[in-house]
């Protein structure tokens, strides 16, 4: 009897994460949809400005990696 609780679990547990993972693609459908609109409207270079800004702010909040230094001697 527990091990047919358990699958019984567990078979809810799988279907929740399928319904995660077509609520998860829906939205990225929707993101992508909202961008390429977006880019439409404003057109090809002022998209690229905006990339490029983009781009610009996640080089400078990246934190730049320390090497450690090793006084073997």
């Amino acid at each position: 009897m527990p091990q047919n609780k358990l699958k019984q679990k567990v078979e809810a547990l799988t279907r929740v994460v399928q319904a995660l993972i077509k609520e998860i693609q829906s939205n990225t459908s929707l993101a992508q949809g909202t961008l390429t609109a977006f880019q439409l409207h404003i057109g090809e270079e002022e998209w690229n400005k905006v990339v490029k800004q983009l781009q610009e702010r996640e080089q400078e909040s990246k934190p730049k990696e320390k090497k450690l230094e090793l006084d073997v001697e």
